[in-house]
């Protein structure tokens, strides 16, 4: 039993005539009769009484009606779901990120959300040594990462880049300089994150390849707790300098290069290779490769092999 032989079914006891149901689906008469006979035979069960010339439905076939419709009804609302997603009137984007990565996510979601206000975006915090598994695991569709995956199931695409920012408070010895050296800062005390990372141990690596020794006698879980610190006069940081950029504006921290340190921060989305992507993720990336377009540097569009 097939939708095909159901649609043809309901004709016939709609229209009440062989005849008129072949003519409303275009369809020779002899056609529509052989396909309520080979439904017939699949059920076991007469459905129309043929001593009446039209088309009277017995007591099996007016059970099937009910079942038929409910089983049309049930494709064509499916059908319309499924056109619905394709316009984006509907659906989930789930995406895994960091504190840090999220805020390269948010003036992109804005733009998203504008054009696309009906779809349901859901952002989970995640360790980005974890957001891999998570994708893989289909846990999330799409993933924000500062570095390279290496596992071959992934696809990723470069879309912003930053660096590492070193941040005193506006009273700070070094805040009038126009830059410093890594010597100079081994008398300093860093807020550290206390959550490893692939460029905390590059910094690390830098202090100790220059013999400098790197004072961190306070760790917090958040970037926005260090910064917060710091700008008490707690001591001094590297962060993210996206994750500054406004009290660096607002004046509550001061932005000082350092001569010996030069970390460059891709921000990366990923999602897996070789699975279908939804409506809503490949909308996603076209508005993230759109406003990376307008926006210009440091926000990009960039595949990677």
């Amino acid at each position: 039993m097939d939708l095909f032989q159901l649609e043809t079914f309901l004709a016939v006891a709609r229209e009440g005539s062989f005849s008129r149901a072949a003519k409303k689906l275009f369809r020779t008469q002899p056609a529509v009769s052989q396909t309520i006979r080979k439904l017939e035979v699949e059920l076991g069960e007469p459905l129309f009484d043929r001593s009446s010339r039209d088309g009277v439905l017995t007591d099996a076939g007016r059970v099937l009606e009910d079942y038929a419709l409910r089983l049309l009804n049930t494709r064509n609302e499916a059908l319309l779901a499924l056109d619905e997603l394709r316009q984006m009137l509907k659906g989930k984007l789930a995406v895994s990120a960091n504190e840090f990565t999220c805020l390269y996510l948010l003036p992109v979601l804005d733009e998203y959300r504008r054009l696309y206000p009906m779809v349901k975006v859901a952002v989970q915090r995640s360790l980005a040594s974890h957001i891999s598994d998570e994708l893989i695991n289909h846990s999330t569709e799409l993933g924000v990462l500062t570095f390279r995956s290496e596992d071959p199931l992934l696809r990723s695409i470069v879309v912003y880049r930053d660096e590492l920012t070193f941040v005193v408070p506006p009273q700070h010895p070094l805040a009038s300089a126009k830059e410093v050296t890594i010597r100079q800062l081994g008398t300093e005390w860093f807020v550290a994150h206390n959550v490893p990372s692939p460029y905390r141990d590059k910094v690390l690596e830098a202090f100790s390849r220059h013999h400098v020794p790197l004072q961190m006698p306070v760790e917090l879980p958040t970037t926005e707790a260090i910064k917060k610190f710091v700008g008490m006069s707690n001591g001094v940081a590297l962060i993210p300098g996206i994750c500054v950029e406004n009290e660096v504006a607002r004046g509550e921290l001061i932005r000082v290069p350092v001569r010996d340190l030069h970390f460059e921060r891709k921000l990366r989305i990923i999602y897996r290779k070789n699975s279908s992507l939804s409506h809503a993720a490949r909308a996603f990336l076209k508005v993230a490769e759109t406003f990376a377009a307008k926006k210009g540097e440091p926000y990009m569009f960039q595949p990677e092999k």
